[in-house]
């Protein structure tokens, strides 16, 4: 995959507005554990940022897929995890099923006001009991009349403290796990719809992430996303482009992370000389940089077959885990180099070393992965 024109004078105008809008806060909302999500989407929506590949009649581009990881590669510029992946579940985890399979009346509802950056999504698909397992899931929308009403509990939900409105996935029949589940549109200020908790991560501080309880939230059975009973499989749809994302967004700010480190050890002195003038220093980050290349190389090839509408789900698994690996081992061997600095709480290879760790958990954790390679591969035990 080659970069065009167009994919570089987006990437120039995103570097632009987190040069200016984003980076200069950073630590103020480390420090609150939080980031004003409305001021700062909009913005992005009047940049047209936030609908790149979503159908034009909605407000967004109409663009391929790689004008998306475009995007979530230049969101590595940011310092700091959780203002990218806020910004990446609005454009890649909460909507994509709903652009795709939702009504024209729920796109112009909830999609429209996304894409502009007037509204926040959520999605919500992780219980308090099941987490890369969504077969699992509890959470129940019942029929009653014209209204589901929804009973249950979603966990680790990234922007739903923020949030005007979720992607919920829940059980809408007693049928088979892979069968039985719906995705339903529900407006955070639904009656029943309680913001419990928000929960205390190692990193990642600046994403607000909640534990949300629903006890008999009613919301109208249109606001279900396409067929009823084809929720899991629109979820694992929508996980394809998720895991792409996640990989793309790693490529620079692992990029970062090597060269901060590389200029930081080249003026630290240590026995006589610079830090990054030894050998074992200097090759170990030749050899960080060569990881992360192919890493690029993997994600570059997944990105190309998935805009020719080929099955990807094994490269983006790959990719996936490849990106989770790669952002425990780069800035765990780069913060060794900083020596005692790289042991402080504002250095910021520190918090690439605390927030690239989610990366192996959230979307599906590093084992759901190699399942699902090995599933592609064939190799799976058979089960007795």
């Amino acid at each position: 995959m080659q970069f065009t024109h167009e994919h570089e004078e987006l990437q120039r105008t995103l570097k632009r507005f987190i040069d200016d809008e984003i980076n200069p806060h950073v630590d103020e909302w480390e420090a609150a554990e939080m980031f004003p999500a409305h001021q700062v989407f909009k913005k992005l929506g009047d940049l047209g940022l936030l609908g790149l590949c979503k159908p034009a009649e909605y407000g967004g581009l109409g663009l391929d897929y790689s004008y998306s990881v475009a995007m979530a590669e230049t969101l590595g510029h940011i310092n700091c995890g959780g203002v990218p992946m806020a910004i990446g579940v609005q454009t890649d985890m909460a909507t994509p099923a709903l652009a795709r399979f939702g009504s024209d009346e729920l796109r112009r509802q909830f999609l429209a006001p996304a894409i502009a950056g007037d509204m926040v999504a959520c999605v919500g698909v992780s219980e308090p009991g099941a987490g890369s397992d969504v077969a699992a899931i509890k959470t129940t929308a019942r029929k009653d009349g014209g209204d589901y009403i929804i009973n249950g509990a979603k966990m680790w939900i990234t922007n739903s403290l923020q949030a005007d409105w979720m992607c919920l996935l829940a059980n809408t029949s007693d049928g088979p796990a892979h069968k039985n589940k719906t995705q339903i549109i529900v407006p955070m200020d639904t009656p029943g719809v309680t913001k419990a908790k928000k929960i205390r991560k190692i990193g990642m501080m600046s994403s607000d992430t909640g534990l949300i309880h629903f006890d008999d939230v009613r919301v109208p059975q249109r606001y279900a996303i396409g067929q009823e009973g084809m929720g899991f499989t629109y979820q694992m749809l929508q996980f394809q482009e998720e895991r792409l994302w996640c990989a793309a967004n790693a490529l620079q700010s692992l990029t970062n992370c090597i060269q901060l480190t590389a200029d930081y050890t080249r003026d630290r002195q240590i026995f006589g000389q610079g830090v990054l003038d030894h050998q074992t220093v200097h090759f170990r980050l030749a050899e960080l940089k060569t990881e992360v290349e192919s890493l690029r190389a993997l994600t570059y090839l997944a990105t190309e077959q998935y805009v020719a509408g080929k099955d990807v789900t094994e490269w983006a698994s790959m990719a996936k885990l490849k990106a989770g690996r790669l952002l425990r081992e780069v800035p765990d061997a780069c913060l060794q180099f900083w020596g005692g600095m790289g042991y402080t709480w504002d250095n910021i290879v520190s918090r690439m070393y605390r927030d690239g760790r989610l990366a192996s958990i959230g979307g599906g954790a590093d084992e759901v992965m190699l399942g699902i390679i090995c599933k592609t591969m064939h190799i799976l035990p058979t089960r007795r």
